[in-house]
């Protein structure tokens, strides 16, 4: 396996995120220049209700979605760990951007969201609920301007929007996936 390794690390930027500039020693003797956005590690979760045949979905403003001119997206719920538990992070993830009581989690996988430049690896999980599991609005937290809009999305519109392309946030694209390969029984 070809190794690298970080000769010399420059703080950017610190403020939300933090931004580097690395020089990388590569395995072939030469430098090369990276930038690296350590943004900490997130978890997301697709609460799906199988009697309904339902998931849930958010929306909000995403800088770069806005950037490239294009409506909002449908995305599972998700937040960053800001040290906490992956599993006490999402249940309280749940409540504040969906309003969403949950109980048990089946994880699916920890994968990183963009590793040529980010250092966020996402914790996902898919959960059972069911309709006196929403408790409360959502909308996430005010004082962070979330401006979360939640979606109750039938699981036929799920797995069309998988099939057509068109669900195109990667943490959600891979959690439906994993639901229809998981539970094909809500589809039969």
């Amino acid at each position: 396996m070809n190794t690298a390794r970080i000769a010399d690390r420059t703080l950017v930027y610190d403020g939300w995120y933090k931004f580097f500039r690395l020089d990388l020693d590569m395995p072939d003797g030469s430098r090369a220049e990276r930038h690296l956005l350590d943004n900490g590690s997130a978890v997301a979760v697709l609460p799906y209700d199988p009697q309904r045949r339902m998931c849930m979905l958010i929306d909000q403003p995403r800088a770069a979605v806005l950037h490239a001119d294009e409506a909002p997206i449908l995305e599972a719920i998700a937040g960053n760990l800001d040290g906490a538990d992956p599993e006490e992070r999402i249940i309280e993830e749940a409540m504040e951007e969906g309003g969403l009581r949950l109980a048990e989690l089946e994880f699916v996988s920890c994968v990183w969201s963009l590793p040529p430049v980010s250092t966020e690896r996402v914790t996902l999980y898919l959960a059972q609920y069911a309709s006196e599991d929403r408790v409360a609005d959502g909308g996430g937290a005010h004082d962070e301007n979330e401006c979360i809009t939640v979606h109750e999305v039938g699981l036929d519109r799920l797995r069309d929007l998988v099939l057509a392309g068109d669900l195109t946030d990667s943490k959600t694209l891979i959690l439906a996936q994993a639901l229809m390969l998981r539970r094909p029984d809500l589809w039969d």
